[in-house]
């Protein structure tokens, strides 16, 4: 097996593409709206609940749970709050990159992460949208690697339309390249 033209050249660090460099377009804000708005939805029938429990006329509460109930309720209020809150922090630190060889997608407020795709390596494209996505017109697309069984990741919080330019894109992208 001759080996006269392969190469291997080290790369300095110093001469790596920055992570920096990489500008990221943000999720709609839409769906930062929606988001908040049913995390709320649910912490407020969460907490319902727990009021309709402490006022229901159909059976004694132990007295240990009707003492500790009251504090149950607002600590579930001020716990939904704090994780709602954290959520539209977390929802306008998510982005999206597209490249010219790679796809990228970060998330994350505490534990930061990237995640990017080589336009080649991508074996298709979902897009995805249930009713209350559907309703605000948000869609979300399922990126599947060559040789996985699972998605890459997914980016949700898109504009319908724009998933769709984006998934034309990635497909017609991989599939000139693999011609090449």
């Amino acid at each position: 097996m001759p080996t006269d033209n392969f190469q291997n050249q080290t790369i300095a660090p110093d001469n790596l593409p920055q992570i920096s460099e990489q500008h990221y377009t943000p999720l709609s804000s839409v769906y930062v709206k929606v988001n908040l708005m049913c995390r709320l939805v649910f912490w407020l029938i969460l907490v319902s609940l727990l009021l309709l429990l402490y006022w229901q006329p159909w059976f004694p509460l132990p007295p240990a749970l009707e003492l500790y109930l009251p504090e149950l309720q607002l600590a579930t209020g001020a716990f939904g709050l704090l994780t709602s809150g954290y959520g539209v922090i977390a929802d306008k630190k998510k982005g999206y990159a597209i490249r010219e060889h790679d796809f990228s997608y970060r998330s994350g407020v505490i534990f930061k992460s990237v995640v990017s795709q080589p336009i080649l390596r991508i074996q298709h494209v979902e897009l995805k949208h249930g009713p209350i996505d559907r309703h605000f017109g948000l869609a979300s697309l399922d990126i599947f690697s060559a040789g996985g069984s699972m998605y890459t990741f997914s980016i949700p919080g898109l504009p319908e339309e724009k998933a769709l330019e984006i998934r034309s894109y990635v497909l017609t992208h991989s599939d000139i390249a693999a011609n090449d």
